[in-house]
């Protein structure tokens, strides 16, 4: 019998909330009165949690079930075959909170690799996970998804850690890419 995916994460869930009630009935009961009190109120919580989970699945499902996305349009023929076609412009900010993300995602990785680079302790840091660091910043600073200012301020900030030698000036690089980051978010 196939489920569909909301059946199926509903499912984990409930069976999450089940073992958690369980255990936690348990726990409850053992301190409170022993063993005997710890099995039933580990039975009374499993119930519990499995009879709300159950009643709550058509919610759940409603919740978890995809909103379906409208055709998109048919393109217009052009007019002439000489003419050119105009690309496709991108939005310019991003699709959905997806550049949000992808902008997170590069203050995150900027951010271990300054970490890494500039470390609380003498010997924190291996070479190896500097290096792994380095390569995961700007594997995410090179993603196409990314704004054309968070991109630059990146930059920016890749090359004061680089350099490894100022920590205020790759401080203040990293400031920079937060703001830029934050000023992309409240654009929307």
């Amino acid at each position: 019998m196939r489920y569909s995916p909301a059946a199926r994460i509903h499912l984990m869930i409930t069976f999450v909330l089940v073992m958690c009630g369980v255990a936690g009935g348990a726990c409850l009961g053992w301190l409170l009165g022993g063993r005997v009190t710890g099995v039933l109120a580990a039975v009374a919580a499993g119930l519990g949690a499995g009879i709300g989970s159950f009643l709550s699945r058509r919610h759940v499902a409603d919740f978890l079930r995809p909103t379906p996305t409208p055709a998109p349009a048919p393109a217009p023929a052009p007019a002439s075959a000489s003419a050119p076609v105009p690309a496709p412009v991108a939005d310019p900010h991003g699709v959905g909170g997806y550049a949000e993300g992808v902008a997170d995602a590069v203050l995150v990785s900027v951010a271990t690799y300054q970490a890494a680079a500039f470390p609380l302790t003498a010997f924190g840091v291996s070479e190896e996970e500097r290096d792994a660091r380095r390569g995961v910043a700007y594997r995410v600073c090179a993603h196409e998804g990314l704004p054309q200012s968070v991109r630059v301020s990146a930059a920016a900030a890749l090359e004061a850690v680089d350099q490894g030698v100022d920590a205020g000036r790759a401080y203040a690089a990293m400031k920079a890419l937060s703001l830029a980051v934050y000023d992309h978010r409240t654009a929307r």
